[in-house]
């Protein structure tokens, strides 16, 4: 028990964080591709992420709660360490809450300003996030090094939500705005493919264990699917956006998930068994096991819970053009 429920736990960690890039990704990349759209494909957009976008947001207050309640020790490490970042991308976070509710109430002067601000939001919640990610993964070191892979991150993580957004918008609405959509998620195709390309290559680099992890036979040897895998539904996705191969729109986004599912298990590979990289294990971090046990009946109840309401929202707002009271 003093070891698998500290994983059990690790894993919930990983789940919440995994889905929220997903789901929230895709209503931030929206927010971010808003600044390119007419005052009418504006309202389509917004509309499209409407019944959605505060259940999305569900999933990073369960990580960090999680991450509070489990793992103590490292929820304070992390949190400390990451303060201004996770102190601005809260921030943006609520500007895009502020500016979606207010657009509405707005005339056409203010809705163009609440349009902006939301954008603001969005690019500042997933820079920071971008930015939380390089420090983590670097083991929340300060050096020269470790910023600017931390910078490399921040520039990185909106570009793949620029992506799910743009699918999304393939997926939920129609008439022209679909085409634009899909211009411009070719656009942040190949910036999102050489960010992976570069981060992939760095941090081996910033980090000997993980190195160590990746590139030592065997282990070279049965990890290889993870970015083969994360490879081919990047190229699948590129050539289906373009039209030189069949691909619906539900089936792009399903690849770019994939993809972020690929790149989670790999980040989970590499730094297991430790929850802060070169600093703090897993087991170490975890709380009094009579606490986890406890925990985990209310997990138990919550995770499948928020799951079955996600799934239920999702194919209650199953059609395109969803407009109602979000427009």
């Amino acid at each position: 028990m003093e070891h698998w429920l500290p994983l059990l736990f690790a894993a919930v960690c990983g789940l919440a964080l995994l889905m929220y890039v997903v789901l929230d990704g895709y209503d931030l990349g929206v927010g971010l591709l808003l600044p390119l759209a007419d005052d009418d494909e504006k309202d389509r957009m917004i509309a499209s992420i409407g019944p959605f976008w505060d259940a999305n947001e569900t999933w990073i207050v369960l990580g960090v709660g999680v991450l509070l309640i489990a793992f103590p020790a490292a929820h304070g490490i992390i949190l400390t360490s990451l303060y201004l970042p996770s102190t601005l991308m809260l921030m943006g976070l609520v500007l895009r809450g502020i500016a979606f509710d207010f657009r509405v109430k707005a005339g056409d002067e203010q809705k163009r300003t609440w349009n902006a601000v939301f954008s603001l939001g969005s690019l500042i919640a997933a820079l920071c996030q971008g930015w939380m990610l390089g420090s983590y993964i670097t083991g929340l070191g300060d050096t020269a090094l470790n910023l600017l892979f931390a910078l490399l991150t921040a520039l990185s993580l909106p570009a793949l939500y620029v992506m799910l957004g743009a699918v999304w918008l393939l997926c939920k609405t129609d008439g022209t705005l679909p085409k634009k959509a899909r211009r411009w998620a070719l656009r942040g195709w190949i910036p999102l493919g050489f960010a992976l390309l570069v981060i992939s290559l760095a941090t081996p680099l910033v980090s000997d264990g993980i190195a160590h992890k990746w590139f030592a036979l065997p282990q070279l040897l049965w990890v290889s699917p993870i970015p083969l895998v994360a490879a081919a539904c990047y190229l699948w996705s590129g050539l289906a956006l373009s039209g030189r191969i069949k691909g619906r729109p539900a089936a792009i986004f399903g690849a770019l998930a994939i993809m972020c599912l690929m790149s989670a298990a790999g980040l989970g590979y590499s730094l297991y068994p430790d929850i802060i990289p070169g600093r703090l294990r897993i087991v170490d971090a975890a709380a009094a096991p009579e606490s986890l046990l406890f925990t985990l009946w209310g997990v138990l109840l919550t995770v499948p819970f928020i799951l079955g309401y996600t799934v239920f929202v999702y194919r209650i707002f199953s059609g395109r053009g969803i407009q109602q009271q979000y427009d």
